[in-house]
Parts: structure tokens; sequence; C-alpha cells
């Protein structure tokens, strides 16, 4: 590892998520009741006949497990007493053997954990910024400037917290790209000097509305230098709010609990929030999750159990938008929640096209969705619903899809998110569950792994839960899944497969309420640490690698945290070479098939966030190495790597206790004493001066 500019206590004291971000971005979701409520999740019943008749399962063996789980299990994550904690840098162990070369693709030194207020790359890196909050979007479009904004100016520039980013070329020499960024949400008192969180002006609710949704961007990359620039003449360049008009499709469009006053046909529907992950797809759009939109609905009373599942509130939104706009309020346009929390489909190469809400792939909270195909070409899609003891979905469709570009393959493609069968996960485990303490420690065979099955929910025609017609299926598909005995997760954020294993990788960020008294799921296989601050990797196989499988197989690939600490696990790999990792959120891959993930950690290691490299194959299998980290109080986001170059969202810098305008915790991109402003980030490698492949 790179020796550290400066040496950090690596301290598990959680602090939580800073206050502004959490109360903002899912309003304060963590320190409020989960809207899981359902008595499914837990996997012991079925496990029990399996080992059964596997005769594995002894009384004896039982009543030892129950009395020794901690630390006396032989080759368990807790066997060895927890090392003392230690500044990074100073083992206390001495000196140990200089680790293997890292494979193909992540041969980097690693950045040492720090708490910067910049962006930090491996020796022989470079990064720059490709574009950030407020940069005009087309050439009349305004110049940034902070102190006098304005929603019209806004609309043409660079929205807010930039999340998910999608990149495809539009030429041969891969010089030129169309670059998609989500907008997911706002920090009105880091955007505004003397916001009035109780009474924004209305100039200031429609400046948030324009920053929200997501930008299209032309970028070019220079042949000499290895940099991205934005082109704000690209005539692809476009902007999308939570005003732009949109359409629904798929079998719930129509439905009476779609359609409001001024959209009396359930089929059209203005904007997009809370946009989180996304994915490029393999016809050349880019897909788009709405996530945490409860928050953006004043309401009254909640007494409809179908609106309280998914997060709905009484009282007034956190941003007071129904004081500009009468949906916002459910209390005059009671169905508006239900015409958000779908996939998003955009086509970057019509801007004229509009945004189309897919209703066949379900209505949750959306971290993402990713797409592979199966052999005779029908599009997977998969998706996690971020909420703790929420659930693993994935979408088959039953239409194929059409190579090239031209205008028939155009659109024939444009209708295969429209139909096909919807799913949920149900997880098992292959251990006894004793032997599964919710402290961390590995049960006897070594592994945290199973097996599994995708309960379908619904298909275009049929619904497969009793009770729900297709269009309840699909509008409220939280209660489809419980009812069907789904897999609570701990925060299923980014699921998304290996384009070169076929394996499928999700990322469970943290849920530190797993195990709490109460009607608290207890761990299980699939989430086997109670109070799971730092969260863990699922790595899934489907049955005989057919993405369209009803059943498939999975193993715990990590379970992060301090790697000092025994309840953690790097894929059995020796904890003192890896970098420590916590909240795993969004992941990504490289052109050898190498797991990338960012990671959004609250600081709950007290170091900034960043994307970190973890070995998959071989023995240095689960070794994580952090490449780059962000700026102070920001979130690494959206990653894309590629062989010239990587790309990271960094969201919300600056977001730190007490921080505001007049007093700011960042002044990253910009530096001096500028505001800070979230921005999309390349990263380049170079040798000699000239650009070089990444990790190479």
């Amino acid at each position: 590892m790179a020796p550290s500019r400066r040496l950090l206590p690596l301290l598990d004291r959680h602090r939580g998520r800073q206050g502004l971000t959490c109360r903002y971005k899912c309003g304060d979701a963590c320190a409020s009741p989960e809207p899981n409520t359902s008595s499914n999740g837990y996997f012991g019943d079925v496990l029990q006949t399996v080992l059964d008749r596997r005769g594995m399962l002894r009384a004896g063996a039982v009543l030892g497990l129950t009395a020794g789980a901690g630390a006396a299990l032989s080759g368990t994550a807790a066997a060895a007493a927890p090392a003392p904690a230690h500044p990074l840098g100073a083992d206390p162990a001495g000196p140990r053997p200089a680790p293997a070369a890292p494979p193909r693709g992540l041969a980097y030194d690693t950045v040492a954990p720090n708490l910067d207020d910049a962006v930090r790359v491996p020796p022989g890196y470079a990064d720059n910024v490709v574009i950030r909050w407020g940069d005009p979007l087309f050439p009349d479009a305004p110049e940034f400037d902070f102190d006098n904004q304005t929603a019209a100016a806004q609309a043409r520039q660079f929205g807010y917290n930039n999340d998910f980013c999608g990149i495809l070329p539009i030429d041969g020499p891969g010089r030129r790209f169309v670059l998609y960024s989500n907008h997911e949400y706002t920090l009105e008192p880091l955007m505004f000097r003397d916001y009035d969180a109780d009474a924004p002006t209305e100039e200031q609710i429609r400046i948030g509305m324009a920053a929200h949704g997501g930008g299209i961007v032309e970028v070019t990359r220079d042949a000499r230098t290895g940099e991205l620039r934005h082109d704000r003449a690209g005539t692809l360049n476009r902007r999308i709010t939570a005003d732009t008009e949109m359409v629904f499709d798929g079998p719930a469009a129509g439905a009476a609990v779609l359609r409001t006053t001024a959209d009396p046909t359930g089929r059209a529907v203005r904007g997009m929030v809370g946009n989180c992950a996304g994915g490029t797809t393999p016809w050349g759009t880019f897909l788009s999750g709405e996530e945490n939109f409860n928050g953006y609905f004043a309401s009254g009373p909640v007494t409809d159990e179908r609106a309280k599942r998914y997060g709905i509130a009484e009282g007034p939104s956190e941003r007071k938008w129904e004081n500009a706009d009468p949906r916002w309020d459910l209390r005059r346009e009671p169905n508006e929640a239900n015409r958000f929390g779908w996939i998003v489909e955009i086509d970057p190469h019509d801007p004229s096209s509009k945004p189309v809400k897919h209703t066949a792939l379900g209505r949750f909270k959306h971290e993402g969705a990713t797409v592979t195909l199966t052999r005779d070409g029908r599009p997977v899609v998969y998706m996690g619903d971020d909420e703790r003891f929420d659930y693993v979905y994935k979408f088959v469709s039953d239409k194929r899809m059409r190579r090239g570009t031209s205008r028939a393959a155009r659109e024939h493609n444009a209708t295969l998110l429209s139909s096909g069968t919807l799913y949920v996960a149900v997880f098992t485990g292959d251990s006894p569950p004793a032997e599964i303490t919710g402290t961390g420690a590995l049960p006897r065979d070594g592994r945290f792994d199973g097996g599994g099955q995708w309960k379908p929910l619904a298909s275009t025609t049929r619904s497969f839960v009793p009770g729900m017609s297709v269009a309840d299926v699909f509008v409220f598909t939280r209660l489809a899944a419980d009812t069907l005995g789904a897999t609570k997760m701990d925060r299923p954020e980014d699921v998304e497969p290996n384009p070169r294993t076929g394996r499928v990788y999700i990322a469970c960020t943290n849920n530190s309420d797993r195990g709490k008294a109460g009607a608290k799921a207890a761990a299980d296989e699939a989430n086997p640490r109670n109070a799971n601050q730092h969260g863990h990797v699922i790595e899934l196989t489907e049955t005989r690698d057919d993405p369209a499988a009803a059943t498939f197989g999975w193993t715990i690939l990590l379970v992060c945290g301090n790697p000092q600490d025994p309840s953690t696990y790097f894929g059995g790999f020796d904890k003192s070479q890896v970098s420590p990792i916590t909240s795993p959120d969004n992941v990504a891959f490289d052109p050898y098939g190498n797991l990338w993930v960012a990671t959004d950690s609250t600081q709950a290691l007290e170091i900034n966030d960043g994307l970190y490299g973890v070995v998959l194959e071989g023995p240095q299998r689960g070794s994580t190495r952090l490449f780059a980290s962000v700026p102070v109080g920001a979130e690494c986001c959206g990653p894309v790597v590629t062989e010239d170059f990587v790309l990271v969202s960094v969201q919300h810098p600056g977001d730190v206790d007490d921080a505001s305008p007049a007093q700011p915790a960042s002044h990253w991109p910009d530096g001096g004493a500028a505001q800070p402003r979230p921005a999309v980030v390349a990263i380049r490698h170079l040798k000699d001066g000239r650009p070089a492949k990444i990790g190479v």
C-alpha cells in the first residue's frame, strides 16, 4: 500500500450519515420505522428440511454451536482475537510478505484512506472534472452564479447531486461520447444562502425542481492528454427535470391508481425524482431508477396500507413543493405518488423523445437497473430495492433484441421492457441456523452460501399473487413480494451481472436494524451480521448460467468493515493486505472482469468514500484495493470503468455537520473560497506523459 499522506485511526465509531443528506435524500429513513412490517424473510424452516435430508443437523452439534459460536469455530472469521486498533500504515504484527502482483486491470498502487478535501488517485494517474453542477449545457445557457440562481437557468445547466453515470461512444475512434447522469436530489441549505426550510421561496422551489432529473451531454476525449471535457454545443445535450413530459407503458399504464386530474388517462406523467443508479442497455439507451420519491409529497393522515408500505408519511414535504404545484400534495392528488418509483428509459440519441416509465419493471425504491441478454437475445434486468429489509428483483422480457441501428430495430427495441415477467428473490442457506450467529462468524463449511429461487410476481397478462390484479402487482410491487415470502435484505442497492462471467453481484449497503428487538429480522445466511453497519457483497450464479433461470446459487464475497474487525470477511484473502471498505453502494466491471465498488459510507470508518477494485478470481479473490477517494463529506457514485478512463460521480461534497454557504466544509472542485459543487470526474493513467490503459 502506498504511504499515507497522514495517518488516521481506523475507528468503528458510527457517526451516522450527515444530517442534511439523511433529511433531503431519504427523509431520515434509517431513523424511522422501516416500511416492511411483514413476517417473511426467515428461511430457517425451509432450511431445516434440507438439513434433515442431508443428515447434517444433530442435537449435540446444535447445542455446541449455540454455546460457542462466537469464537470457537475453526476456520471462522472470529477464530482469531481481534487486533488492537492502530493507525493506518502501522501494523502491530510487523512486516509481512509482499503481496503477489495484482491481476490485469488492478495493477495500481492503492490509495491510502484519508480525510482530504480532494480526489486522490494512485501515482501515475490524473483526474479532471468533466462537468459540475451549474455548468451550461447549451451555447445560450448562462454561466453558473451561486448567488443569482434562477429556475430558468438551472433548467439549462447541469443539475445537482449527480449519481449514476453512463457513457456511449458516438464515433468510431472513441473520442466523442454521449454521457448521461442522474441528478438524484437537492440539498437546499447548501445551495442557497439563508435558506428557510419552513418557508422556501417559490423561485427556490422551482430551482430545486429544475436541479432534479438527469442530464445528457456530449463529451470529448483528448487523444494527447486523455482528458474528458463536456461540449456545451453538443447537439445531443439535454436536461430532464421534475417537470419533463414522460409516458407510462407496460401492463399498469392507464390503471385507475395512476390517473390524476391533469392526466385522466393514467398514461402521461411529468418529471422524475430521486433518480439514483441506473444502467446502460445493449441497444443504446439509459435506464434511470427513481428511488426515494416518498419524501417529495405532502399528505394528510395516511390510512392506506399501500401508501405506508412505500414510506408516505403525514405532514408537509421536506422541500414544500406542494406550495408551488398542487400535484405534490396527496390531499389534492392522491394518486400522484403512484406515478413515481419506476425505471425510466431515456434515448440519448433523440433529444425530442419522451422518457418512458416502464411499469413492467415494478414500482419500488429503485437503486438502479442493469441489463444482460439470454442466449436467445431476451433482456434480463436486475434491480434492488434500497430500503432496510427489502428485496432483490429481476425482470425477463418476452421479446428478443434486434441488432443494428435501423429505424425498425430501434422501434422494436423500444418495446423490450414493456412486457415480460417480474420475479423476486428468495434466498436459502446451506448451513444449520444455529451456525449463523449474527456475529459475522463463518459457519463450519467456511463460507456464507446457499441457493435460491426467483418467484414470479406477475407477467404482462397474469398475476401470480393471490388477491392482486396484474396492475396491482406492478404498482404495489412491495406488497406482492411480501405476500410471496421474499427474503428481507440489508438494503440491496446495485445488482449487476459481470459481462465476462455472468455472475451477478449484489451490493447490500448496510442495515443497523438487523437483529434488533421487536419486529426486526434476525441475521440469516444471506445477511449474516446483526447491526450490519458496514454492509456486504453477494455473488449470485444463475442455474446453468442462464439469466432467465428460476433458481440460483450464491455466496458472500465480502463482509465489509475494518479488516481488524473479526466480523469482516474478504473472500478468504489475507485481511492484512486489503483496503478497509464500508457500505458498498454501486458496482461496475472493467474489461477484464474485475469488480469495482463505490461506497456510500456515512463515514462509518471515518474515512472518505471511494472506488475500490476487487479481485474475483485466483488466490487474491476478495482483495479490495482503493483506487480513488473523493473529497470530504462526499459520496462516490456511478462508476464507469473502461480501458482508457474511469468515471466517478462525486455527490454532495462538503456535506458535514454544521456546514453552510457561509462556512462551507469543502471548496472542491474549484478551490479557493468557492462553494462545493457535485461533479463528474474522469481519471486517466499516464505513462511517460501519454495516456495508458487503466490498471495495466
